[in-house]
């Protein structure tokens, strides 16, 4: 790695998420010319946020080591046009030095969601209204792995403290505007209630725009960029109000009753007065008119498209700015019952300037208004059929605002008869019985009652499905001499290759090891592939991972660009700058030798409660699936892969291990699934990460039907799946007890990889797992092993750890070789300073005995210095406070005297000595 760039961020990449961030961000109100601020304008900021500005939420979506971040203050003093009050930002620099950020002790999980606020005083706030005639105030809340928000103050709630200070503030300042540096939506039905709030003139949703937030959102409200972020999410009054909300958080199972009718499906459909702020909304500082300027119907049944043109103008007269154009289908009621409103198409326009105008044209096929018969009530059982009737379409710039589009003089496409589109079969069904939401009768002000109905059940044998479609054995036929490099010199097919590998080697493929693994870029999440010295030496390369949606996470502290959140990126509603924008992010993967991002997250906000809705991208699974097609194919672009997550309905943080998701097979397929399988089909993703929760009682990581049957068979994938770091499975036939020993159970799935074993543990079973008793109890075939090495294999020889030198199989075995037992114990108690002689130049182990009270998927890191530099990167999870040896091999060094030191990256371990021997 030496002469390399590793570790040092992509230049130019900042400027792109500079401007990513600007374009996320959701303008909700803007009255009396609050916004942009101006010249004439001396601004006054309140909340301690303004200088503790967030980048992005916590866990591992959010750990990314940046080389700067800017704060909103930092923001606005760039923009030297603009007035602050710095009197009052001194205020607020010198109590922060005697209050600063409570970062939770450093510890995985430990950080609060909000920070404690300032007092401020009425005359403090009239001291500032004599210099200052406009003033913001800045919320800021985070949140991450391990813990759901709340619907209780500083979580989802403002606290009375951030109340009163908008009161305080308002009452003084005729034009106060609320910014909100967040990692998801809150409450907002303080707009209505406070005192003053005649005063709140605007609201800006700035999210957490990655290491360019406080630029970025002065950027947006100074007017060097026009905000043109819309939702991606319903704000609705209450968190009541949102249909999920009863059935969210229970650690053991969530029904998921509200069915389809998730987000806008449901408010639209059963509650439009409860909505604050609509889906799709967002303000400008311009003005737009939308014009249909043509329709049309082409072909018939399911094979019929509508064609929409649009033409957008900036009918106002000083600033530019962009539109998004938004299109909803209506289908008919029918049997099944349908949402009202359902996203089929969007675009953005480029940046138009004051009289600019520009065509927009969209195809709307009618298959992708199909829905999913999980029942049989049309006579179409597990298929997605498109009923008869009249199917709608709407225009408009968000889900409420827009109107019916008469096509060819007809009020939408007429199917005439109930039409199949795709049969398929039944997969995912619940095992249990509940009553899911459906339209009732429709009222007289244009709404539906609420109606109730049983969910169909599981009525397939899945332990006849998985052995009628086991795969063929290949006769193991032991080294034929053929290596990696050869097949891709394409002089042996991959086939041959695979074939050579024994049972033990088959079972060793589908170990990864990490975190931290030092056969790869130190500090990241595993590495996978030619881990083991037997399989190493067929050639096969260690490839890289590294979280996650936002950025490289490099636990070894190594620096990379930090992206805006993922729930920004939806809200940009601009699939060519993503795409734009994840390619770069995929050459800082080459720069870094990272073969694959674990991201994007694209699971869906059932939610405003989940705990990671900022690393995922909206509550509509359209939406979603567009985002990830843009990411997967911008990474894509540069070689690296995305690895698409969590693989799903792992819609919660508490229990997100073991609670069952209990879903209907229409809501799954239609709301659940269907961004996935966007980006599979469309985006041609290659890698895909399972979650950690069960599925309708079958764990995602060992479900057949969901690694198998859908995604391989029905979505033709041919890429590789990961389970989640120290997943559990369950039996893919029977169900039952999970254990994360059971590889079997995944293999069988045809989950190829598990993630992950210690470090140096692939090549000896170091979990013990239990896949090769299972080979010879008859539980698994070596042909399922096959399969799983085969995808790996497949998928390394597409990635950029294929074209990366590769030391000889002489090498290696001298390497091998030269491990003789040589302790050196360093006790990291003592107080005086470690110190380690070595005489020999060569590859060493390290053992370290380490605990962690931490919980078990929480993760803390420490680098392992010799002469202050970097060597190694201890990492452990959650050992429930018991001591556990974790080993660190292929470490290469060199003869000399040394002193030893510890730097903890992320706090939560306690180190008892270590051992370097080799």
């Amino acid at each position: 790695m030496e002469g390399t760039k590793i570790g040092v961020p992509l230049e130019g990449f900042g400027d792109k998420v500079r401007e990513a961030a600007a374009e996320g961000m959701v303008l909700l109100k803007n009255e009396q010319q609050m916004f942009p601020l101006t010249k004439e304008d001396n601004v006054a900021l309140f909340g301690r946020c303004q200088i503790n500005y967030y980048k992005s939420g916590t866990g591992s979506g959010g750990a990314v080591h940046t080389p700067y971040t800017t704060n909103l203050v930092e923001g606005f003093r760039r923009h030297k046009e603009i007035s602050l009050n710095e009197e009052l930002i001194s205020v607020y620099e010198d109590w922060i030095k005697e209050n600063p950020f409570d970062n939770g002790g450093g510890v995985w999980a430990g950080e609060p969601w909000y920070q404690k606020e300032m007092p401020v005083s009425e005359a403090l706030v009239k001291k500032a209204r004599k210099t200052s005639n406009k003033a913001l105030v800045v919320i800021g809340r985070t949140a991450g792995e391990d813990q759901d928000n709340a619907a209780v103050e500083g979580s989802y709630l403002l606290t009375k403290e951030e109340e009163a200070l908008i009161e305080i503030v308002a009452a003084s300042f005729e034009k106060t505007a609320v910014v909100l540096n967040v990692s998801n939506i809150m409450d907002m039905s303080w707009l209505c209630t406070m005192k003053n709030r005649e005063h709140i003139c605007g609201v800006l949703y700035t999210w957490q725009g990655g290491m360019e937030a406080g630029n970025a959102s002065a950027d947006v409200m100074t007017g060097a960029v026009t905000p043109s972020g819309k939702l991606p999410d319903t704000i609705a009054y209450h968190i009541e109000d949102y249909p999920s909300t009863g059935d969210f958080g229970d650690e053991k199972k969530n029904c998921y009753k509200e069915d389809v009718y998730v987000g806008y499906r449901y408010f639209e459909t059963f509650a439009p007065e409860k909505v604050q702020f609509p889906f799709g909304f967002g303000l400008s500082y311009t003005e737009f008119q939308t014009e249909i300027t043509d329709t049309g119907i082409s072909g018939e049944g399911k094979n019929g498209e509508i064609t929409i043109k649009v033409r957008v103008t900036n009918t106002g007269e000083t600033y530019s700015g962009k539109e998004v154009v938004q299109i909803y289908y209506e289908a008919p009621q029918g049997r099944l019952g349908q949402p009202v409103r359902q996203l089929a198409a969007f675009g953005k326009t480029k940046l138009l300037a004051p009289g600019e105008s520009q065509n927009l044209t969209f195809t709307i096929g009618a298959e992708q208004m199909a829905s999913y018969d999980d029942s049989g009530v049309t006579g179409c059982k597990n298929a997605y059929v498109l009923e008869a009737g009249l199917y709608r379409l709407y225009v408009g710039t968000d889900v409420r605002s827009a109107v019916l589009v008469n096509i060819e003089g007809k009020e939408g496409l007429e199917i005439p008869v109930c039409t199949v589109v795709q049969q398929l079969q039944e997969v995912l069904a619940p095992t249990e019985n509940f009553e899911r939401l459906r339209p009732g009768k429709l009222l007289e002000n244009g709404i539906y009652e609420a109606s109730r109905e049983k969910v169909p059940m599981q009525s397939i044998s899945l332990k006849e499905r998985i052995r009628e479609n086991l795969p063929k054995e290949m006769k193991i036929t032991g080294d034929k001499g053929i290596t990696f490099a050869m097949v891709k010199d394409k002089k042996a097919t991959l086939e041959e290759f695979v074939a050579q590998f024994g049972k033990e080697e088959l079972a060793r493929i589908v170990r990864g090891e990490g975190m931290c693994n030092p056969m790869v870029t130190p500090g990241t999440a595993s590495a996978f592939g030619g881990t083991a010295p037997s399989l190493y030496r067929y050639g096969i390369p260690a490839a890289c991972t590294a979280d996650g949606p936002s950025g490289i996470r490099m636990d070894s502290g190594l620096q990379a660009t930090q992206m805006p959140i993922g729930t920004m990126l939806a809200a940009s509603w601009n699939r060519e700058m993503l795409e734009d924008l994840y390619e770069w992010e995929g050459k800082e993967l080459l720069r870094n030798q990272i073969d694959t991002l674990l991201g994007p997250g694209m699971n869906i906000h059932r939610s405003p409660l989940n705990g990671r809705n900022f690393e995922y991208f909206s509550e509509d699974p359209y939406l979603t699936g567009i985002c990830a097609i843009a990411a997967v194919r911008g990474i894509g672009k540069t070689g690296a892969a995305a690895t698409i997550k969590h693989f799903a309905c792992n819609n919660q943080e508490k229990g997100r291990t073991a609670a069952d998701s209990v879903v209907s097979q229409r809501a799954v397929r239609e709301i659940y699934l269907k961004g996935f399988e966007m980006a599979v089909r469309e985006g041609k993703a290659r890698s895909l990460m399972t979650s950690y929760n069960p599925l309708n009682g079958h764990w995602t990581a060992s479900n057949y039907d969901l690694c198998t049957t859908v995604l391989r068979k029905e979505w033709g994938y041919k890429g590789i799946v990961m389970t989640d770091w120290w997943a559990k499975m369950n039996d893919p036939e029977e169900g039952g007890k999970e254990d994360m020993r059971n590889t079997a159970a995944m293999v069988r799935a045809q989950n190829d990889l598990y993630m992950v074993v210690a470090n140096g543990g692939s090549e000896e079973n170091a979990y013990e797992d239990n896949t090769l008793e299972a080979l010879e109890k008859g539980k698994l075939t070596v042909g399922e092993l096959q399969r799983c090495a085969l995808n790996i294999c497949g998928f390394l020889l597409e990635s950029p750890v294929a074209e990366r030198p590769l030391k000889t199989k002489e090498e290696l075995e001298k390497d091998t070789k030269s491990f003789v037992f040589m302790p050196v114990k360093l006790l990291p108690k003592e107080p005086e300073t470690m110190k380690l002689s070595l005489e020999h130049a060569g590859r060493y182990k390290i053992m370290v005995k380490l605990r962690s009270a931490l919980l078990e998927q929480a993760q803390s890191s420490c680098n392992l210095l010799l002469n202050g530099k970097p060597v190694a990167t201890i990492q452990t999870n959650g050992t429930g406070n018991e001591w556990n040896l974790i080993r660190l091999d292929n470490i290469d060094l060199k003869p000399g005297e040394y002193e030893v030191d510890l730097q903890h990256i992320k706090a939560g371990m306690e180190i008892d000595w270590l051992e370097v021997c080799r």
